[in-house]
């Protein structure tokens, strides 16, 4: 179990444990809480069954139940209850008096009471609880006269789908749906069945007083019952959705987090244009502004002479190794025209990359604080040549919702999704670890233990003294403790620092049993370090202590074989078909290059080089079921496609990656 798990536990039944307080001394202000309720609340620990338990003394409203108490029926209410007298007329006429005018309305103010008891009586809640779980159905309408304004939701007009059945991305439809008042969704089991359930536990005889008790519980069941649990039932079918669709953006954004960096190279990054321009910029190793231009190499100016001058000159000044397109508007184009027609006086490779969220970046206050004298396309092109020599370090910046690899992200508990997210970001810097010298404050801000003060303070510190020559000289960053030390330093990286272990993710508390390590076999650290054969002569268990373990030794052992490895996959280069640039260019059949930029509940989308994905369905993933698609490829996967079906009208691309 995960780290994140335990405290969403701790959290949920901290919650329970203060809420079992709360009605405990509720009730006992109320004179009613017995010893054998009390053990109930006590051991109760489902939240759901808790306020069952709670229901009969919650405080209420003016309800039906109540207003009759007050005219003095509840002594007939029990007695229809007990189901002992045949005689009906007689009971209700003696209660006919004051307020009640006569036997039917004493009756039916009896009867309100009693299909309260029902409504609040636990067992009942149970069981039809139970029913609802196994056997209610999610039934949908079309809102009356909204059926051409809603037309995108025809799909679900005349809907019905058994409520454990029912896929995340199907409810969050129907239920967005109904949020714009297109739809009207209801969840119940069979009516027949609920009211037998109801019969069961309180019908008792054949008494005309039991054809009271049950015309009650028919009551209780269509006013106050059925709704309750079915908004129980919405809200656990939205919660089951929310979860399963952010598990699945969870997935993509670590997926996509810990795509294969390029590594440090010197970039020329190009944020195509037709109109306005392709915008460049030329990027240094650690992803530093060198310079920043214009060219119009595509209608309407179309300098394709004067462009490739500007290139050549560029790439030549700057000692360019490698060229990153923007994927969108003029992408391909530009990619086309840079290998068709510039060339230049060294080898210099050219990457399409992902431009999903450049905008979002560079208007927001981190990119307006990086470069303030630079306007937005600037920033953007700037993010998409950072973003293939880094992508770590560059996406860290980008609000994760904005990076387009989710699913009904707009539609799900919004803290709940945050608070996830955020836990993959920590998650995946600290699996990679951080360069300290050339790592952002906003990089250095999602390494434990260091929140965005400390790593404000790290970044002015280097500014002002320079390179970190080991982990250690961080204890004289300002307000930088033990303790803070202690959570990050082992996913701080120094390369070529004075200490090579500093280079590694084992921690400084370890250094001392490295070192140990090292003596023994009469070794330096430098000569132990990436020496596979001398570090398996070590016999591990003779370093156990009582603070370092077995697995944490192990650990240590495999990072000194390869120290600082980094974790993510080595950079492969996609070439998309030359001769596809556009929906019209498909044709059924035909075999294609593509990466997969998206993966939901229901399958994978994957660009294939004409600015608009392709859907591979759960059923064309693979030659067998595929019940989730992770299972069979990941994010920026490269992948062969055969093209199936182009409705350019819908705009809709259906690929198959069956039998490639």
């Amino acid at each position: 179990m995960a780290v994140s798990d335990i405290r969403k536990l701790s959290v949920f039944y901290g919650g329970l444990a203060k809420r079992k307080e709360y009605i405990t001394a509720s009730i006992r202000e109320q004179e009613k809480l017995t010893p054998e309720l009390e053990e109930k609340i006590k051991n109760c620990w489902d939240e759901k069954v808790l306020e069952d338990l709670y229901l009969p003394y919650k405080p209420k409203r003016k309800t039906k139940a109540v207003a009759a108490i007050e005219k003095g029926l509840e002594p007939l209410a029990k007695m229809l209850m007990s189901q002992s007298s045949g005689d009906v007329s007689a009971l209700a006429s003696r209660f006919v008096k004051g307020e009640v005018r006569s036997e039917e309305e004493a009756l039916q103010g009896a009867r309100d009471i009693i299909a309260e008891w029902i409504s609040e009586n636990s067992f009942a809640r149970n069981r039809l609880r139970r029913l609802f779980q196994q056997k209610a159905t999610v039934d949908v309408k079309v809102a009356k006269g909204k059926e051409a304004e809603g037309i995108k939701y025809k799909d679900y007009f005349e809907y019905s789908e058994p409520f454990h059945k029912i896929p995340s991305h199907r409810a969050l439809a129907i239920l967005r749906g109904e949020s714009e008042g297109f739809l009207r969704p209801g969840i119940a089991p069979d009516k027949k069945e609920a009211l037998a359930v109801l019969h069961d536990i309180f019908i008792k005889s054949g008494h005309p007083s039991s054809e009271q008790v049950e015309l009650a519980a028919k009551d209780s069941y269509q006013r106050l019952i059925q709704p309750s649990l079915e908004n129980e039932f919405r809200s656990a079918l939205k919660e089951r959705a929310d979860k399963d669709a952010i598990r699945i953006f969870s997935d993509n954004l670590r997926q996509l987090l810990l795509a294969p960096p390029l590594g440090p190279k010197r970039i020329l990054a190009i944020d195509p244009g037709f109109r306005t321009g392709c915008k460049i910029v030329c990027l240094d190793e650690t992803g530093a502004l060198l310079h920043n231009e214009t060219i119009f190499p595509h209608p309407p100016q179309q300098d394709i002479a004067g462009s490739i001058k500007k290139l050549r000159t560029l790439v030549s000044s700057y000692k360019i190794e490698v060229i990153a397109v923007g994927n969108g508007t003029a992408g391909r184009e530009t990619e086309e025209f840079l290998k068709k027609k510039a060339s230049f006086d060294r080898d210099v490779q050219v990457f399409v990359v992902s431009e999903t969220g450049a905008s979002v970046y560079s208007a927001s206050p981190v990119a307006r604080e990086e470069f303030p004298s630079y306007d937005v396309t600037v920033r953007g092109a700037i993010s998409i040549g950072r973003r293939l020599s880094d992508p770590l370090a560059e996406l860290v910046k980008i609000d994760p919702k904005s990076i387009g690899v989710g699913q009904y992200q707009h539609d799900v508990d919004q803290q709940l999704l945050k608070q996830s997210l955020d836990e993959v970001v920590l998650s995946c810097v600290n699996n990679v670890g951080v360069n300290l010298n050339t790592a952002s404050k906003y990089l250095l801000t999602y390494i434990s233990g260091i929140g965005p003060q400390l790593a404000e303070n790290i970044v002015k510190y280097r500014n002002g003294h320079g390179s970190f020559h080991t982990r250690e000289e961080l204890k004289k960053v300002p307000r930088l403790g033990e303790k803070a030390f202690e959570q990050s330093a082992g996913f701080l990286r120094i390369p070529g620092g004075e200490q090579p272990l500093d280079n590694t993710a084992v921690h400084p508390e370890s250094y001392g049993i490295v070192k140990r390590m090292a003596s023994d076999l009469k070794m330096d650290l430098y000569s132990l370090i990436r020496n596979g054969a001398a570090i398996d002569q070590i016999p591990v268990e003779k370093y156990v202590t009582g603070n370092v373990g077995l697995p944490t030794l192990k650990d240590i052992l495999a990072e000194l074989k390869k120290p600082g490895r980094d974790p993510r996959e080595s950079f492969e280069v996609l070439e998309f078909s030359k001769d596809i640039r556009t929906p019209q260019d498909l044709k059924p059949g035909m075999v294609l290059n593509g990466i997969v930029t998206n993966i939901t509940h229901f399958g994978a989308f994957v660009d294939i080089g004409v600015k608009q994905d392709g859907l591979v369905h759960n059923s064309q993933l693979a030659n067998r079921f595929v019940a989730n698609p992770h299972d069979v490829v990941k994010m920026h996967q490269h992948v062969k496609v055969r093209v199936l079906e182009v409705d350019l009208g819908r705009k809709r691309i259906q690929l198959t990656m069956k039998d490639l």
